[in-house]
């Protein structure tokens, strides 16, 4: 047997191009884009029910979920001055979560959550405020 044609090859090429056209006509979020996702995580003390004082958060441990995922898929931890920043990042709805205190929650903890949407490539979607209690 002799090596195959370019037409099989191209016809092969082809056939795998199309599908993957078909398959993947709607982006799904996550990572390999070129857009980012920034915010900051503000927190807020309080003495029981009186309010103290207010501050942007360093090294406070931001997750981010990728559309209706069910489990976050990245995470990185505040700067000095509270922001965070998600890199190369699909087109795609994202929500980014931090834990709180919660005096009236199991375990003294509860989850956060901003949310929003990368709509461009090459864009930069700004979160508002995640405020947690410390």
């Amino acid at each position: 047997m002799g090596h195959p044609s370019r037409f099989v090859l191209a016809t092969v090429g082809l056939g795998i191009f199309v599908a993957l056209v078909l398959t993947g006509c709607e982006p799904e979020a996550g990572e390999g884009g070129t857009s980012t996702l920034r915010g900051k995580v503000l927190a807020r003390d309080y003495s029981g029910d009186q309010f103290i004082r207010e501050y942007y958060v360093p090294e406070e441990r931001v997750y981010l979920v990728y559309g209706d995922d069910a489990f976050y898929s990245d995470d990185v931890r505040t700067s000095y001055d509270g922001s965070y920043e998600f890199r190369y990042l699909k087109k795609g709805r994202y929500t980014v979560f931090a834990y709180s205190e919660c005096d009236t929650c199991p375990g003294q903890i509860t989850a956060v959550f901003v949310s929003g949407e990368i709509t461009r490539n090459r864009s930069v979607l700004e979160l508002p405020d995640l405020i947690i209690r410390k």
